[in-house]
């Protein structure tokens, strides 16, 4: 069953994305989740890092949501959650 156990988050400014990790048993998985669905996610949020980061820890439980149905849908190497996915 896919966890997040640990809850560190990063920016990504080349993919304009915040990344965060994901555990299953002993394997690890890596999420994206894009600019564009945290614009979504909460509608007001500047596009800079700090905010990102913000509009990211505000929303994770969503996050964490759409972050497991990718993984139950298909298991890859890993995984970008966009407007879409909210």
């Amino acid at each position: 069953m896919l966890n997040f156990p640990n809850q560190s988050r990063i920016f990504d400014p080349t993919r304009r994305a915040v990344r965060f990790w994901g555990h299953d048993s002993a394997m690890e998985w890596s999420f994206f989740v894009t600019e564009e669905a945290l614009k979504r996610l909460q509608p007001n949020v500047e596009g800079d890092e700090a905010s990102l980061l913000l509009a990211f820890d505000a929303n994770r439980t969503a996050i964490h949501a759409a972050a497991m149905k990718a993984y139950q849908r298909e298991r890859k190497a890993s995984y970008e959650l966009a407007s879409k996915d909210f």
